[in-house]
């Protein structure tokens, strides 16, 4: 597993616990090369994102009761792929993103600055 280090270079936070999340649902956006998606960036969900999300072949909000999946719900927060951030971003449905949770393999896709526009948690 890589470092757990988020975008800052600072000890990677806990994401979400409920439903739990993370490539090795740790609830931790924790990745290493097993995880090919990249799933390294904690967003809020909302409705919007979580609809346009299913529209491009990602339900995130339909349960899925043998993976022990209840679906997501706006409001939650989830380890997302750094690219299908970046896919939501380039179609104006980009979801805030907690950027002290965030694992910082997704500055290789994402640039910085462009996460700090959607930051949830600064200040």
């Amino acid at each position: 597993m890589d470092e757990s280090v988020n975008v800052f270079g600072e000890p990677l936070q806990h994401c979400g616990a409920e439903p739990l999340t993370g490539f090795y649902r740790d609830g931790a956006c924790n990745t290493s090369e097993e995880d090919l998606g990249s799933h390294t960036v904690c967003i809020q969900t909302t409705a919007e994102f979580l609809e346009y999300s299913r529209f491009r072949g990602n339900d995130l909000s339909t349960p899925v009761p043998e993976y022990g999946f209840k679906g997501l719900q706006p409001g939650d927060s989830w380890c997302l792929c750094a690219a299908r951030w970046l896919e939501a971003y380039q179609h104006k449905m980009a979801p805030k993103v907690f950027l002290g949770r965030t694992h910082r393999k997704a500055l290789e896709v994402i640039p910085l600055k462009l996460l700090k526009e959607y930051a949830a948690d600064l200040n």
